[in-house]
């Protein structure tokens, strides 16, 4: 597996993880979805694992989680396409019912299968600025300690970059019960994404 910095480092990821047959995911899923930004980017954002619209386009965040975290990225006064986005597992666990396909959570097994992966992304990318987004993110690169109600809003030390945070993710803000509680929620992550514009600003100084 590469783990050279840079472009060339992430593109041969990319095309090892077409492949990848580690564990059960491949057989049902569309298609790979890998990581997607900059060779260079200082911020990573990590999910869990791509939805029903990325796995059909084979990117991440393209769906309605994807714009609600676009919205909130504007908002925090950060560039997506400064960004790079992806997740803990590549390829979409689901079930049916009726023609619809409905998410479903990752094990810990298919977890720790996938590792690997955003290991090397990481690895390849060294960001500055790493934000995990939900807590099946936080807990499998930062510690099955890790609770995103108690542990956002400050850095957490990580080997795999100088800061590390964890936020919702934009999927449970669009399953708020009602407008009121999706606003505050959405106020939330906005705010935590400015901590994290704030950092890479910081460190642009030092």
């Amino acid at each position: 597996m590469g783990d050279s910095h840079g472009r060339g480092g992430l593109e041969e990821l990319r095309a090892e993880a077409v492949t990848c047959r580690a564990c059960d995911l491949w057989r049902h899923a569309t298609q790979t979805v890998f990581g997607e930004g900059p060779p260079r980017a200082r911020l990573v954002l990590v999910g869990e694992q791509p939805g029903h619209e990325e796995d059909l386009a084979g990117r991440p965040f393209v769906g309605p989680a994807g714009r609600l975290l676009d919205e909130a990225l504007v908002a925090a006064g950060i560039d997506r396409r400064e960004a790079y986005v992806t997740n803990v597992v590549k390829h979409f666990k689901w079930e049916g019912r009726g023609k619809v396909r409905i998410h479903q959570k990752p094990s810990l097994e298919e977890i720790r299968a996938c590792r690997q992966w955003v290991d090397a992304e990481l690895s390849a990318l060294r960001p500055e600025v790493l934000v995990c987004l939900g807590a099946t993110a936080a807990q499998a690169l930062l510690g099955r300690h890790v609770r995103v109600t108690v542990d956002r809003g400050r850095f957490l030390e990580s080997p795999l970059a100088p800061r590390a945070m964890v936020t919702i993710h934009p999927s449970a803000i669009l399953r708020s019960p009602d407008d009121q509680s999706r606003r505050q929620e959405l106020a939330r992550l906005v705010g935590d994404l400015k901590m994290a514009a704030a950092a890479l600003r910081g460190a642009g100084r030092a």
